[in-house]
């Protein structure tokens, strides 16, 4: 399959002035697979109405069926098509954060979506996104469009253009160049379905903020992995680079630098600590400090392209950061990435 690029870089705040915004748009209705910005990390989009447009989407990323997918919307009436009833409680969440980087599992009304959407639930999960050019390519399609990560399943999830064309040029119509994602990590999912709410996946949208609007109305449980999935990343692999990772949170002073050969062996880390590190490893940077969470967040996933791209290492050490609720959704992302692997101190 030949993937179309479409680089709107100089329109992103005027995509009805794109030239071939029509050309997208029509690919869109017809069933086509594009992927577009947002500013979460790049999606996979394609009509939500459309049984074989969807199916596209797992067949292009090899992702399990079961993995319900995530409907992006422009305007909340649009949900009057498929979701069956939205509580006082989740439209005050919704008027707080919408357009934004959450995403609320709603109880469904079938008959509008294909069913392969919802991957078997009584459920879909919703979001309006605040990408200028989401939002204008949304409003132009004026169909809900469904968009998991525009990456191969398991992979780190793509920030840019360039993550997506590695894993899904020729596999897709095509992909629309944009400029990096903001947050750099997917949307804080809600469920919404019973009361209290509770987070299925966190995100950039974190607890506290969410307790702000609504006080006590957010659950404390945590997914099950014996639980059948009711939101993307909660049961299968998820954002793990093809080298190996461990996560760290202790350099040791004492460095015997001819224990090892350095030189395959790759730090993913603030700025901050480079200078413990030895001076023939690999450095990737993921923020100047262990507290901006916010950079850390925003470049992890292009960190761990970048490691991919490395020749001839053997494993890589990404660090902690401090376990607070800021950093819930950066830890939630690390664990899945390292497969759960840690040590205690590297050296």
């Amino acid at each position: 399959m030949k993937t179309t690029i479409w680089d709107v870089r100089d329109y992103t705040n005027n995509l009805a002035d794109y030239p071939k915004l029509s050309e997208i748009v029509d690919i869109y209705r017809q069933g086509g697979l594009i992927s577009l910005p947002t500013e979460t990390v790049y999606g996979l989009g394609a009509d939500a109405t459309n049984e074989q447009a969807v199916q596209g989407i797992y067949q292009a990323k090899g992702r399990p069926s079961d993995n319900p997918l995530i409907v992006h919307i422009y305007d909340a009436e649009q949900m009057d098509d498929f979701v069956a009833h939205v509580s006082e409680a989740t439209q005050k969440l919704m008027d707080a954060f919408w357009p934004g980087p959450i995403t609320f599992i709603l109880p469904l009304k079938r008959g509008y979506l294909c069913e392969s959407v919802s991957g078997g639930l009584d459920s879909i999960a919703v979001r309006m996104p605040s990408h200028p050019v989401a939002r204008a390519l949304l409003k132009e399609v004026a169909l809900p469009i469904a968009a998991p990560s525009a990456n191969l399943s398991g992979r780190p999830s793509p920030t840019t253009f360039e993550h997506v064309y590695h894993d899904l040029n020729g596999r897709i119509n095509g992909i629309i160049h944009s400029t990096q994602s903001e947050a750099g990590l997917e949307s804080t999912v809600l469920d919404c379905t019973t009361f209290p709410f509770r987070i299925a996946r966190p995100g950039t949208i974190t607890r506290s903020m969410l307790d702000d609007i609504l006080p006590n109305a957010i659950d404390n449980m945590h997914f099950d992995n014996d639980e059948k999935p009711i939101a993307p990343g909660m049961k299968y692999k998820h954002y793990a680079p093809e080298t190996p990772l461990k996560i760290f949170h202790t350099l040791s002073y004492q460095i015997n630098v001819t224990q090892r050969d350095w030189s395959r062996i790759a730090f993913i880390l603030p700025s901050s600590m480079t200078s413990l590190v030895p001076e023939n490893a690999h450095i990737i940077e993921l923020s100047e400090s262990e507290g901006d969470i916010e950079a850390a967040n925003h470049n992890l996933y292009a960190a761990l392209h970048q490691l991919d791209q490395i020749a001839q290492i053997d494993c890589a050490y990404i660090y902690g950061y401090p376990d607070n609720a800021e950093a819930e959704a950066l830890h939630n992302r690390m664990v899945k990435a390292a497969n759960h692997q840690y040590v205690k101190e590297v050296w």
